[in-house]
């Protein structure tokens, strides 16, 4: 029987801090802040509760372009058309953000871009989506299939444009978890989002990006207003070689969505520190390995472990490797099995893989006999427990991490 083993790092003790912490807020109903590197969540308030996403859609838009271009389906020279539905539906006479595309017309994927990505345009989001896939509708598909793909749980798309439609909906966790994959997967064309103007057909205009205008090291992403969700930003800032991603959504104005913006990335820079745990291949914990050579295997991360903890906070912290086991022999060093997971009081502060630290090859036929017997006697006993409504299917075991 396969169960979830949760084990409690000592590790974690080290993470205490003491004494008064600073408290944010923020009138934006649904907010986030994470820190790029460590993928530490610094703040949030209804990171997982769905809203409209208006133009922040075209950052999923903009994802699947990436893609192809990284992939050499499609090349900064390749030209689109501007379809009749492109130009009425997405134009200047649709009311919304537009690139002013004419009818017919064809453009460059590296025009089309910055008409997606500076200008917000409806026009190039739907002129993408009907070249890519044949129509709009398609592309959805497209988006939503992608957004499993990078592990975005609970956002679903209908269309390229963020147009309002009935079950298009985000969260703020998972357009933070959108940002930094377009951040870390495409970091040369990820520099289109800081360029602060865009002429075409011989119609100047600006970066919609307010952050950009300030002097906190922002370089993207993109905002997004809809009258049912409000005012909303998804976006990024440097300082001191630290990135800072954060979502904000349901401002009333668009004064109110800048200024709370800043407030936020200003407060994250200002009033973390940041905490090593593990270092890239160090044993965190251990899972217990079922018909192996070994009875166990090291679980390790590739990254730096370190978490960010606000300077004189008093919250609980603690950190946890989780994992389905036993694992089944033949493991593969490298191979993802488990997560680490740091909560700061309720929060996480820390969602990170784990990898098997060494391979353990299929052992004799002796040690796997003796490994099934142990599982089918402890098997008997949990499920005896589970029916006198004593079992558990979680376990805690303390981890002796070096």
């Amino acid at each position: 029987m396969r169960r979830t083993w949760v084990f409690l790092l000592a590790a974690a003790c080290a993470l205490a801090a003491p004494a008064r912490a600073q408290v944010f807020q923020t009138a934006a109903p649904h907010a986030i802040l994470v820190d790029a590197d460590s993928g530490s969540v610094l703040f949030e308030k209804a990171a997982d509760e769905p809203f409209a996403p208006a133009s922040m859609a075209k950052l999923m838009t903009t994802d699947i372009v990436f893609d192809a271009l990284k992939s050499g389906r499609l090349s900064t020279d390749t030209e689109f058309t501007v379809t009749e539905d492109a130009w009425r539906r997405g134009g200047a006479g649709g009311g919304g953000s537009s690139m002013f595309a004419q009818v017919n017309s064809r453009i460059k994927m590296q025009d089309l871009l910055r008409g997606l990505v500076v200008q917000s345009g409806n026009d190039a989001a739907i002129t993408i989506a009907e070249n890519m896939a044949g129509s709009e509708e398609a592309f959805a598909g497209i988006m939503n299939q992608r957004a499993k793909e990078i592990g975005l749980t609970r956002s679903t798309f209908r269309n390229a444009t963020g147009y309002s439609a009935p079950d298009q909906r985000v969260t703020a966790r998972d357009m933070a978890k959108l940002a930094a994959h377009i951040i870390d997967t495409y970091p040369d064309l990820y520099k289109i989002f800081s360029e602060r103007e865009f002429t075409w057909n011989k119609i100047k205009q600006q970066n919609r990006n307010p952050l950009l205008a300030l002097d906190i090291g922002a370089d993207g992403l993109k905002t997004g207003y809809l009258e049912e969700s409000g005012y909303a930003l998804t976006g990024s800032a440097v300082q001191n070689g630290q990135r800072l991603i954060m979502v904000i959504s349901g401002l009333k104005t668009a004064r109110d969505r800048a200024a709370e913006a800043r407030k936020l990335m200003e407060w994250g820079f200002r009033a973390f520190e940041p905490r090593q745990v593990f270092t890239p291949g160090e044993t965190v914990a251990e899972a217990s390995v079922f018909g192996g050579a070994s009875g166990s295997v090291p679980l390790v991360a590739k990254k730096p472990v370190r978490v960010l903890l606000p300077r004189g906070s008093s919250d609980r912290v603690t950190a946890r490797a989780v994992y389905q086991g036993p694992l089944v022999a033949p493991v593969t060093e490298g191979r993802e099995v488990g997560r680490l997971r740091i909560m700061r009081g309720d929060a996480v502060a820390l969602d990170q893989p784990l990898y098997a630290g060494a391979s353990v090859e299929a052992g004799t036929l002796q040690q796997r006999a003796m490994d099934a017997a142990l599982e089918f006697s402890t098997g008997i006993v949990r499920r005896a427990f589970d029916k006198a409504g004593k079992g558990d299917r979680t376990s805690d075991k303390p981890a002796n991490p070096s």
